[in-house]
């Protein structure tokens, strides 16, 4: 699993750099390379990539942990490239969309809106990722996996009403829609053809007469 491997390799160094820096330096990078309204509008565009290497929220190791199991997960079903495409899409659709949303109401001058706000983190490529391996999963694990997810998310956003809430239920309607795709769906081998159908074109048919079949006696004419 290449992909997972030199994701989670990024966030270990990034997270052990971090961890020898002084609070100033850490709050100085986490402010340079957080995706916000100030940062697009300038054209700092590279922020929606660097904003995935930082764990935010939670300790680092519970958040590459977490990275390593879903994302690991998923390029074990789908393949490094699906798997990575559908993490990067989470984290750049959902993150453009939430960003895009203030810039709109910073356009329309209300009063209060974050433009500079601090927004890092592995979650919204780390939802969309869960979110569409619940989707696509079968039996029980679909019935309740996805409904605790989304009860999780919508309940976190209902107490907190932050913006990173609000990307959250974003990235899990992101994963959904990408699980309705047929590019994410597992095809199956061809089934062999059933008993009964038709030969192919280049085949060839034998006809045999039954060995129980009685043999035609053959008399001299007069």
């Amino acid at each position: 699993m290449p992909g997972t491997a030199v994701y989670v390799t990024a966030l270990l160094v990034t997270a052990w750099w971090l961890k020898g820096q002084p609070a100033a330096e850490r709050a100085r990078f986490v402010r340079h390379n957080s995706s916000n309204v100030h940062h697009l509008d300038v054209g700092k565009w590279w922020t929606l990539f660097t904003s995935g290497l930082v764990v935010d929220g939670v300790p680092a190791l519970v958040g590459i942990a977490a990275v390593a199991a879903v994302l690991g997960c998923a390029e074990w079903r789908w393949g490094t490239l699906r798997a990575c495409a559908v993490f990067v899409y989470g984290h750049l659709t959902a993150t453009l969309l939430t960003e895009g949303f203030l810039w709109l109401m910073h356009a329309v001058r209300l009063p209060g809106v974050p433009i500079r706000a601090r927004d890092v983190g592995i979650s919204y490529g780390l939802v969309t990722t869960a979110a569409c391996l619940l989707a696509l999963a079968g039996g029980r694990l679909r019935r309740c996996g996805l409904p605790l997810l989304t009860s999780a998310l919508t309940a976190a956003f209902l107490y907190d009403q932050e913006l990173a809430d609000a990307g959250h239920l974003i990235s899990l309607a992101l994963g959904a829609l990408a699980a309705q795709t047929g590019w994410l769906r597992i095809t199956s081998h061809p089934a062999q053809a059933a008993p009964g159908a038709p030969a192919s074109p280049g085949s060839e048919v034998r006809m045999t007469t039954p060995s129980h079949a009685p043999a035609r006696a053959v008399c001299p004419q007069e």
